[in-house]
C-alpha cells in the first residue's frame, strides 16, 4: 500500500528555491530569498509555508474515534467535531513509530505526518481495523500549507472565516477543507488542510492579501527553536515518548495521555512515568558558527571525546545563529562542553526541564517499604 505525495507546484513560483536533493523537504521550497527576514515575518507579521509534501490521510466510519482511541497514545474517543490533537504509534516496548496530527471535522478524522512515514501508518491502520466501523485511506487529493504570524486575524476575509479558532480547535473553509489552530512552532500557527487542486489558489489570494513567502527553512528554524522534534529527524528507532516532550493530555501540549486504558507500548509509558527516568533528553544546542561546516543529523554529540548523544535537525536562526536538537544522556551536566561533527557545542540551560520532582509510583513504593 502506498501513499503518493506529489511535489509541490508552488515549488514554479516566482523565487522559490528548493532544498537540496535528498533532504525530506525537496519537495517544498527552503526558502524564497530571505531566509531570515521569512523567520522573522512569521514571528512579527504573518507568514505562508508550503507544507504540501506532507502526507495526508482520512478515516470515515462511526467508530474512528473510538477504534484509534485503543491503538494509539492519545485519549481521543471523547474528541469533539472540530477539535484535534497529536497522537503517536508506538512498538510493543513503547518506541516511536508515527507522531501524527489528527482533527475530526464532520464524520471524518484527518490526519497527516510525515511523507516518507504516511505509507507505513496507512499499513498500520488499515490491518488494525478488523471488525470496527472505521475505514481508513490515503487522502492525497488534500494537501497542507501553514500560516504563522500575530498579523493572521488580517486575513480572516480571505479565509472565509469569522474568527480563528482555538489552540487544536478548527473551523471549515469555504470550498472544502479546515483551518487548524497549532501551540508550535509560533504561538500563533494555523495549518491549512485543503484540496490539492486549489493550492495554488490558496497560495496566490493569501500572497496577496499580505502573507509572506516562506519557506521549510523559516519552519525547522522556529521548530527547533520552540524544542518540537520532528519523528525521523530529532528521534531514532530507541526514542520513547518521554525523552522528546510528547508527555501530555488533548489539551496539553503533547501526545501521550497518561489516563487512559491499554494500548500498544503503555507498558513503557507507565513504568518510565511512575518508577524511572527516561535515559535520554531532548535539549537545544548552541553551535560554534565560525567551524567551517555544520554539523550532520544523526551523528554524535560528544562530550570529552565519549559519545553522549544524537544530533537531530540543524539549521540557523535569525536570531540564535546555528543551533540544533539533540537527544542527549540525562546524566550529561547542561554546562558540559560538547562537540557535535566540526563544531563545538553547549546546551541551553533553559532547553533542560527539572526531573527532580518525586514520582507517584516511587513514592508508593517508598511508603510500603516504610521510608
Amino acid at each position: 500500500m502506498s501513499v503518493v505525495v506529489a511535489p509541490s507546484p508552488l515549488l514554479t513560483v516566482a523565487g522559490a528555491v528548493p532544498a537540496a536533493p535528498g533532504s525530506p523537504d525537496a519537495a517544498v521550497a527552503w526558502h524564497h530569498g530571505d531566509p531570515f527576514g521569512e523567520q522573522k515575518a512569521a514571528v512579527e507579521r504573518v507568514a505562508i509555508v508550503d507544507r504540501s509534501h506532507r502526507a495526508v490521510l482520512a478515516i470515515g466510519g462511526g467508530e474512528r474515534l473510538s477504534w484509534l482511541h485503543t491503538i494509539t497514545s492519545q485519549h481521543i474517543e471523547g474528541l469533539g467535531d472540530r477539535e484535534s490533537a497529536e497522537n503517536l504509534d508506538l512498538d510493543l516496548n513503547g518506541r516511536v513509530l508515527h507522531h501524527f496530527v489528527l482533527t475530526d471535522l464532520d464524520g471524518t478524522v484527518w490526519i497527516d505526518t510525515e511523507a516518507e512515514r504516511g505509507a507505513d501508518l496507512l499499513t498500520f491502520l488499515t490491518r488494525m481495523v478488523f471488525w470496527a466501523d472505521a475505514q481508513p485511506r490515503e487522502a492525497g487529493d488534500h494537501a497542507v500549507l501553514s500560516l504563522l504570524g500575530p498579523r493572521v486575524d488580517t486575513l480572516l476575509d480571505t479565509l472565509g472565516v469569522a474568527e480563528l479558532p482555538g489552540v487544536y480547535a478548527a473551523v471549515p473553509l469555504p470550498g472544502g477543507g479546515f483551518l487548524r489552530r497549532m501551540p508550535w512552532p509560533t504561538p500563533d500557527s494555523f495549518d491549512l488542510i485543503v484540496p490539492r487542486a486549489s493550492l495554488a489558489d490558496w497560495w496566490t489570494r493569501l500572497t496577496a492579501a499580505g502573507a509572506e513567502p516562506a519557506g521549510s527553512w523559516a519552519f525547522e528554524a522556529l521548530r527547533v527553536a520552540a524544542l518540537r522534534p520532528r519523528i525521523g529527524l530529532d528521534t531514532d528507532e530507541r526514542t520513547i515518548p518521554h525523552e522528546a516532550r510528547w508527555i501530555g493530555g488533548v489539551t496539553e501540549f503533547g501526545a501521550v495521555h497518561l489516563d487512559k486504558g491499554c494500548y500498544r507500548g503503555q507498558e513503557t509509558v507507565a513504568r518510565v512515568h511512575n518508577l524511572g527516568k527516561p535515559p535520554r533528553r531532548l535539549v537545544l544546542l548552541h553551535l560554534d558558527g565560525s567551524a567551517d561546516a555544520r554539523p550532520e543529523p544523526g551523528g554524535e554529540v560528544t562530550a570529552g571525546g565519549r559519545a553522549v548523544g544524537r544530533l537531530g535537525t540543524v539549521v540557523d536562526h535569525y536570531e540564535l545563529g546555528p543551533i540544533a536538537l539533540a537527544l542527549v544522556k540525562r546524566a550529561v551536566p547542561p554546562e558540559t562542553e560538547l562537540v557535535a561533527g566540526p563544531a563545538a557545542a553547549s546546551i541551553d540551560p533553559d532547553s533542560v526541564e527539572a526531573d527532580d520532582t518525586p514520582q507517584a509510583g516511587r513514592l508508593a513504593v517508598d511508603r510500603l517499604r516504610g521510608r
